[in-house]
């Protein structure tokens, strides 16, 4: 199916017969600005880290490389975040009622190039994460990050099923969490309210956006099938199985994240 109005019309606007050449400069710039804003973050934590966490100088060699690869993640998934609740809630490119043909097949220059800077994002944290294999994370976390860059690059090359992609993207909002969650523990600070806190909030948005979002995201994808079987063949199977493979590496998450909570309650309830 040929790619809905608003993005043909506005490469057009854009490039004007340059229009294709236009859509690969698009993809290249938006991969490159996600590569090149990890190793950006990444150096400038390197710098401002032992100048602003005095706790940072006491951690080992080896854990300094998590903490930037981590500064890098938390970087991303702020602006993935933002990102993407605006385009699903604020913009109305994906919203059932507006006039842009079916909603699974709808894109703008603008999400290409947010799904364009995520791909980058991953591949440099899978770069990251077989660097120091398996330091920064096991095999889940690479299976999780090989099926993202996948889903989104064929996101990107086809222009479909793009608010699929930006429902899972949102749940990148507990990221933040999950980073402080492990600055917190590797400084020595699991005793204090803060990262009871931290705990308690991660557990609860993890519960909205990794795990009911997800089944959000199965309930539209059911009520759009019509739409969803029209995508070509290798974009329709990640779009009904990435789902279910990343909504089950985050329940799996979840129940740990419930057991370390409740690891972290019973030791503030110890007399």
């Amino acid at each position: 199916m040929k790619r809905a109005f608003p993005f043909d019309d506005e490469l057009e606007t854009v490039f004007g017969e340059w229009s294709q050449l236009g859509e690969y400069l698009l993809w290249f710039i938006s991969l490159l600005s996600g590569i090149l804003f990890c190793k950006l973050v990444y150096a400038m934590s390197k710098v401002v880290s032992p100048i602003v966490f005095p706790a940072y100088n006491k951690i080992l060699d080896k854990d300094k490389f998590e903490w930037h690869n981590r500064m890098f993640s938390t970087g991303h998934a702020i602006l993935a975040s933002i990102f993407s609740a605006y385009l699903l809630y604020i913009s109305d490119i994906f919203y059932d009622d507006a006039p842009y043909g079916p909603v699974v097949f709808r894109s703008t220059l603008f999400s290409h190039f947010c799904l364009g800077f995520s791909c980058g994002y991953f591949i440099a944290d899978i770069a990251m994460l077989l660097l120091f294999y398996p330091h920064l994370g096991g095999y889940e976390y690479v299976i999780h990050h090989l099926m993202s860059v996948m889903s989104l690059a064929l996101a990107i090359q086809c222009g479909h099923g793009h608010i699929y992609i930006y429902i899972v993207l949102l749940s990148e909002c507990t990221t933040p969490f999950v980073n402080l969650r492990w600055f917190l523990m590797i400084t020595n600070q699991k005793s204090t309210k803060l990262y009871l806190f931290n705990g308690v909030v991660l557990t609860v948005l993890w519960l909205l956006a990794r795990v009911l979002l997800f089944v959000y995201c199965f309930i539209h994808i059911y009520f759009h099938y019509d739409q969803v079987r029209q995508v070509h063949d290798i974009g329709y199977y990640f779009t009904v199985t990435a789902p279910v493979v990343l909504g089950s590496l985050n329940l799996m998450w979840f129940f740990k994240i419930l057991q370390a909570l409740n690891r972290t309650l019973k030791r503030k309830q110890a007399p």
